[in-house]
């Protein structure tokens, strides 16, 4: 797949060369001529010139060359004939610089460069950071530097957009990929052209903000746990649930607060579903163990994942999901980068299928209180007032909500009408038909509404309108949802019971700091639910996915404002 770079940039540069999976040993031979000479086991050699005027000389090229990296002053061009080129900008190459020294720091702390077994191939690195007037040579290793050098630039990089970034991640190849996720136990140290104060806080939360919004993530699910945006009354209000450290997460029973469900979102009839005519047993967690919700028991929101890349307004977190994990076939591994711009958050979740066929659907599975539980008046979300303008028809569900195959209408004035006109959450609440529209004798709503924005004609998501908006008129805070995902799943809560406390930063005082039933409202942005044991629907390109082919994607910009 061809990949379109800015061709010249006019300072500190990083020029990355890509090919196949050998892996390499690039070594300075002069300080004023970058070199960088090439061997591999089983491929001849090969260099490349940079001179201080930006010429760049060919040699030949071997078949197995995959990464080279060389940063210098000046003027860098990066026409190396038939090799795919990127030249990164300052941003990448002061971090290249920060990861490699916080990598040695943490191995080598005697300034030792002893040559591995050529059966243990590994990456030599000169570089001169900033204008320091010797080089100086660190070693390390090639899987725990390739994932900082790669991924900080595509998801960091200003030169760069969604596009380019969508392209890069599905030409690299599976094993460059897999790197990824070993960066968090080598680089603890903040990019060099941020503040030293970046990391976790006391209460192990990565901070990133812009105007008008600060969010708190933790790795943990990849979860956000706090989000805060002010209210008709200027005062900042936390308007999502969560707990207070990031400690309190792990060893809890807690409903999906935030994170990031997978590899498979929502629900699995049967824990199984069938690609090429094997059939796949997945580790049930749901209804007597009738079925698979989020992922599994160990789904990807009770893990871990790697914090890639902080900010002062980005973080990226990674995570590698093997073979065989919860039953799914094939390793699979993701990218969450959430962002900050002037009132919006911003989320893009990448994942590939490394080695096998298998199903990925994520999302972000955040509980909203717009009031951030403080309305004197209602503690819960059904004083909302919700809007889902493309979403006329919705999947058919049995008792358990697995879906039955159906696509069912959302007639006008019914229940499931949150498109003909915004209403309240709570405005059907004692209509009968209410009554088991969330599972068998559940009322309220816990339902997967289709995004018809087709019938429009072609779209882009970023400009043809919100897809779901909610508003309290309590707070006066609107959020409008834009997404690229075709169906939306909104639940109203009606399974909260008062046992889950609130944080320290929600709440009213002299009421009961507990969530209660229908006091919070999650509306997740993703694909038609189960779709993979609905063959009829023929969603197959949007949920399986495999080696050697396109990468699962999804991009969502949550907007915010104040009613007047």
């Amino acid at each position: 797949m061809p990949l379109t770079f800015l061709p010249t940039v006019q300072h500190r540069d990083v020029i990355v060369v890509l090919g196949d999976q050998r892996l390499l040993k690039p070594r300075m031979l002069s300080r004023t001529i970058w070199r960088a000479s090439f061997r591999s086991t089983r491929a001849p050699s090969f260099k490349t010139d940079i001179a201080r005027d930006g010429a760049v000389t060919h040699y030949p090229r071997p078949r197995h060359c995959l990464l080279a990296v060389c940063w210098r002053h000046g003027e860098i061009s990066a026409n190396i004939a038939g090799t795919p080129t990127a030249v990164f900008s300052t941003v990448f190459a002061q971090a290249f610089a920060m990861y490699i020294q916080d990598y040695v720091n943490s191995q080598d702390r005697h300034g030792q460069t002893s040559e591995k077994s050529r059966d243990h191939e590994s990456l030599r690195v000169v570089h001169a950071c900033n204008h320091r007037s010797r080089a100086q040579p660190y070693k390390a290793s090639y899987h725990h530097l390739t994932c900082a050098v790669i991924h900080f630039a595509l998801s960091q990089d200003p030169l760069f957009n969604g596009t380019v970034i969508d392209e890069c991640i599905m030409w690299f190849s599976s094993s460059l990929f897999l790197l990824a996720a070993t960066v968090s136990a080598q680089y603890s140290a903040p990019p060099a052209n941020h503040s030293s104060s970046l990391g976790p806080d006391e209460n192990g939360k990565y901070e990133i903000s812009a105007e008008g919004i600060r969010g708190l993530f933790i790795p943990y699910g990849a979860s956000i746990s706090n989000l805060f945006v002010k209210g008709r009354d200027g005062k900042e209000r936390d308007i999502v649930l969560g707990f207070d450290t990031a400690a309190d997460y792990e060893g809890e029973v807690h409903p999906h607060f935030g994170g990031v469900p997978g590899r498979y979102a929502n629900r699995i009839k049967n824990s199984s579903f069938v690609i090429d005519g094997t059939e796949y047993q997945v580790l049930p967690n749901e209804n007597n163990n009738n079925n698979t919700l989020h992922g599994g028991p160990d789904g990807w929101d009770y893990r871990n994942f790697t914090v890639v890349a902080h900010t002062e307004d980005s973080i990226t977190f990674s995570i590698v999901d093997p073979d065989g994990k919860e039953g799914f076939p094939g390793e699979v591994v993701s990218y969450v980068t959430y962002s900050m711009a002037p009132n919006t958050w911003n989320i893009k979740i990448s994942a590939l299928a490394t080695t096998k066929k298998t199903p990925i659907m994520l999302t972000n599975h955040a509980y909203w209180n717009l009031d951030g539980f403080a309305n004197p008046e209602d503690a819960t979300a059904l004083n909302h007032t919700f809007y889902l303008p493309y979403s006329g028809q919705r999947v058919g569900v049995d008792g358990i909500l697995i879906p039955d195959g159906t696509i069912l209408p959302n007639e006008k004035y019914s229940v499931n009408d949150f498109w003909s006109a915004p209403k309240k959450i709570g405005a059907n609440m004692t209509a009968p038909e209410l009554y088991g529209n969330c599972g068998t004798n559940c009322t309220g709503y816990d339902n997967c509404y289709i995004v018809n924005r087709d019938q429009n004609g072609p779209y882009d998501w970023r400009t043809s309108g919100p897809v779901a908006s909610l508003s309290s008129e309590w707070s006066g805070i609107k959020l409008d949802i834009w997404t690229d995902q075709q169906a939306f799943q909104m639940y109203s809560c009606p399974g909260q019971d008062g046992t889950i406390p609130l944080k320290s930063t929600q709440g009213l005082e002299g009421r009961s700091a507990v969530v209660p039933k229908n006091g919070c409202v999650v509306m997740e942005v993703q694909d038609w639910i189960d779709a993979i044991n609905q063959p009829e629907w023929q969603r197959e390109k949007k949920q399986i996915f495999g080696p050697g082919g396109p990468s699962f994607s999804l991009e969502a910009s949550y907007v915010f404002s104040t009613m007047s």
